[in-house]
């Protein structure tokens, strides 16, 4: 078996070493974040960065690289205060990798990959309206990491938007059915499937499956 310490990976070759240690924790959500600038001209890029931060207020907390000339998307959240998720399918999981490409500041992603804008009522960021789960979230907190130079953006979610029959009576969101990509490391993606829903764990009582799982099927 390896064992990589942690003087041998500061001796790995640039490429490697990025490959090797996105990839490490292995499969990660993905989604494409949308913002808007504060005269309206559009965001779009592909992230696996975002995570559960609690239900009650439901936040949701993700990671942004260190700021960079052409990068609108943190100065687009901080200045309308407002973002979208919006879940990565199949069939456009290409266009979904090129809008990480480094577009000059001001192009939006949107045109530029072939996405197209849906908007709410009072709700300045755009959704993406390929994808079929879509959260849009108001801006709680932002926390720079100075260990790194990214920071930690923490938002309050105030939309969802998806379909009557992706969400099961227990409101177990069902991203098998809806066909939610997934990745490891940089650029493999995947389509995830369900192995099993537990019901809730108590001492005491074996794990065992739930009476009504929600419904895999598309």
């Amino acid at each position: 078996m390896l064992n990589i310490q942690s003087e041998q990976i500061a001796q790995l070759q640039k490429p490697y070493r990025i490959s090797l240690i996105n990839s490490l924790i292995g499969y990660r959500s993905l989604n494409m974040l949308g913002t808007a600038s504060g005269s309206g001209i559009t965001n779009l890029c592909i992230i696996s960065s975002a995570f559960h931060l609690g239900a009650n207020p439901p936040l949701i907390g993700l990671v942004i690289r260190p700021e960079r000339e052409h990068n609108d998307t943190l100065r687009n959240i901080k200045a309308t205060g407002q973002y979208t998720l919006n879940n990565v399918l199949p069939e456009w999981y290409m266009q979904a990798h090129q809008t990480s490409a480094s577009y000059p500041s001001g192009v939006s992603e949107f045109d530029a990959c072939g996405f197209h804008k849906h908007y709410v009522k009072d709700f300045k960021a755009p959704f993406v309206k390929e994808s079929n789960i879509r959260i849009g979230l108001e801006l709680r907190e932002t926390i720079d990491m100075e260990i790194n130079g990214t920071t930690i953006v923490i938002g309050e979610i105030v939309h969802i938007l998806t379909e009557d029959h992706l969400i099961a009576t227990d409101g177990t969101l069902a991203h098998s059915a809806a066909k939610t990509l997934t990745v490891a490391g940089l650029d493999t993606y995947y389509l995830p499937y369900p192995v099993g829903q537990l019901a809730y764990a108590k001492p005491g009582i074996e794990p065992h499956l739930q009476e009504d799982p929600i419904n895999v099927q598309s």
